[in-house]
């Protein structure tokens, strides 16, 4: 009996809990009241929450005073309100806007109506009649051409002529010098002595020629000739013999201004061939640029298409009106786009008109250049090992440095013959003659009658100097040098220095060459790529636009997508066209490398040292 009463009290105690479970679980599954939406009711009738307190508090009624407690009453379950009828919905009425109109293209200082259609050639051809860095470098080789005129002109003949007349009264204190009653004599002499004299490139002598005439006439007495005629005839020479002999200061000029003078026509070739290379470049930007403005005006034709096309959309119903702002701040991208390669036009314009005109008051500078030549392409590899070898054999600084070479060996040369003595040999021969009236014995018993053969007048002292009869000749050699020829050995010294500079110099400037000439190799090779690469991507765009477009007739696509199916279609041919035009770019930097620039264009350039 005992143990039957702890049993039941303890299925009592389970079935309770059972069912405060199960209370439990029905009062969860009680569904709560709809909330209102406030938007739904009539205005005027919102509800206002419930007021609640603060937790830990017992919340109170509006109406009981503080301080007093409050048993909580039990609330009704609050009822839905009545199901309204929907509103119909309320669309604004939109309007269709007009596209706006293209922007203004016109360019600052370019006449629409001044056209000037230009071809690569005529481009070059008008450089090397214009371009200022051209005569410039033009007007050195004439510069240097008249230089060395001035040295050569060392060894032209001199002619040279002394007419004069001396008149002389001098008074005799006595009769043997001839004086008549007034105790004076008279002379009267007229000279007239031309001379030649020239100096020898060849042995370096220096060789004189000269003729001496005379008339004389005397009042003295004692003179067997009056008037009388004297001629004299002679030849004085200098020549070296060590010193100065093969080379001296003046061929020494000569030799090292001819280096000189092809030089200024290695610069000149050398400049030429810079300046085609600019205008090749600045044609090609220019190609570009007139390419990649039209690219852009056919991106913006293409927004403004798809402007006309959402306004249609819009005002149908079939898009929202946020697409239009959409499309419009697309044409504004390519408006902005546009703008910047109209500009890119006329800074490649610039700059290729500055290298075609001579000055600023040329026309041309208003015109508007429209280039014939389309950028060309070929896949054929780049033979780099000619390519060396052309540079190596035409490019003017080797040239430049190897006439340097060469004028150093002439500085050598001069400094090591400065070192030898002075030795020169020189000498005089000379002829004369003479002839006169006799004197009147009859008048003057004091004169004494000449000889026969110098009776006469000009001819006879003519006769007499030819005749070789009276002449004089004189030869020796005048021996110099100094105890210490410091200053040759030094300035010797100095040239073989140089010389050997000249050698590191070279070494640089081939090497210098070498990475100038693959550098434009591989700016080729990597041109060449770059243009399948952006032909094929252009292709790859075009293709996605064209499904872009598609999808989008069909409702599958936005807006955003398609712009941006145009947009990368756009980059894509402009890529294209700036490959192209760097492969061209990239030609012409590798025909001045090579030195090849004025053989590929046609340009002559004549050798001033040539006749």
């Amino acid at each position: 009996m005992s143990n039957q009463l702890p049993r039941a009290f303890t299925r009592a105690l389970v079935l309770a809990l059972f069912v405060l479970a199960c209370f439990s679980a029905a009062v969860a599954q009680t569904p709560s009241p709809t909330p209102v939406n406030p938007a739904t009711q009539p205005p005027g009738q919102e509800q206002l929450p419930p007021a609640t307190a603060p937790p830990g508090l017992p919340q109170t009624s509006p109406q009981t005073p503080p301080g007093t407690n409050v048993v909580p009453t039990a609330q009704p379950t609050p009822v839905s309100p009545a199901m309204q009828q929907p509103r119909q919905p309320n669309f604004p009425d939109v309007q269709q806007q007009p596209v706006p109109p293209l922007p203004d293209l016109t360019r600052v200082g370019v006449e629409s109506g001044n056209v000037l259609t230009l071809s690569l050639n005529d481009a070059i051809r008008a450089a090397l009649q214009n371009n200022n860095d051209i005569e410039v470098a033009r007007d050195d080789v004439r510069y240097n051409e008249q230089v060395l005129n001035s040295l050569e002109g060392v060894y032209q003949p001199v002619f040279a002529i002394t007419p004069e007349m001396i008149r002389s009264v001098t008074p005799q204190t006595s009769s043997l010098g001839g004086a008549g009653a007034a105790g004076t004599t008279s002379n009267t002499t007229l000279n007239l002595s031309p001379s030649l004299s020239k100096t020898f490139a060849t042995g370096g002598g220096n060789y004189t020629l000269s003729f001496a005439n005379s008339r004389n006439s005397t009042s003295s007495t004692r003179s067997s000739l009056t008037p009388f005629y004297s001629s004299n005839l002679s030849l004085q020479f200098t020549q070296p013999l060590l010193r100065n002999r093969s080379i001296d200061a003046n061929r020494h000029s000569i030799r090292v201004q001819r280096k000189h003078l092809e030089q200024t026509d290695a610069d000149f070739r050398a400049r030429t061939i810079t300046i085609i290379s600019q205008v090749q470049a600045a044609y090609w930007n220019l190609v570009f640029a007139l390419r990649n403005q039209q690219n852009q005006l056919d991106s913006l034709k293409l927004s403004r298409e798809n402007m006309r096309s959402i306004e249609i959309q819009i005002s149908a119903g079939a898009k929202a009106p946020l697409d239009r702002a959409q499309v419009e701040t697309d044409i504004a991208t390519r408006e902005t786009n546009l703008f910047l390669a109209t500009q890119n036009v006329s800074i490649a314009e610039n700059s290729l008109k500055q290298l075609l005109l001579r000055d600023t008051s040329s026309r041309q500078w208003s015109a508007q250049i429209t280039p014939t030549d389309s950028p060309t392409f070929d896949e054929g590899p780049v033979n780099l090992t000619a390519s060396l070898d052309e540079a190596r054999k035409s490019r003017p600084e080797l040239k430049r440095l190897n006439l340097q070479k060469e004028i150093t060996g002439l500085d050598i040369q001069y400094f090591k013959n400065q070192t030898k003595p002075q030795a020169d040999l020189t000498g005089t021969i000379a002829t004369t003659g003479l002839a006169g009236a006799a004197c009147n014995t009859t008048t003057n018993p004091l004169c004494i009658a000449p000889p026969t053969n110098l009776v006469g007048g000009y001819g006879k002292d003519l006769s007499n100097l030819a005749g070789l009869s009276t002449n004089n000749i004189t030869v020796g050699v005048t021996i110099s040098f100094p105890l210490h020829n410091q200053t040759a050995e030094a300035n010797l010294a100095g040239a073989r220095i140089q010389q050997e500079q000249l050698q590191a110099s070279y070494r640089s400037q081939d090497q210098a060459i070498e990475m100038d000439v693959r550098n434009a190799a591989q700016a080729v090779d990597t041109a060449q790529k770059r243009v399948v690469t952006s032909r094929h991507a252009r292709e790859s765009a075009e293709q996605q636009l064209t499904g872009e477009q598609k999808l989008y007739e069909v409702g599958r696509s936005t807006t955003f997508l398609l712009l941006q199916r145009q947009n990368e279609l756009t980059v894509a041919r402009t890529n294209e066209l700036q490959a192209q035009t760097d492969y061209n770019k990239a030609l012409a930097d590798l025909q001045r490398a090579t030195a090849a620039t004025l053989r590929i264009n046609n340009v002559v350039v004549q050798d001033p040292t040539k006749p």
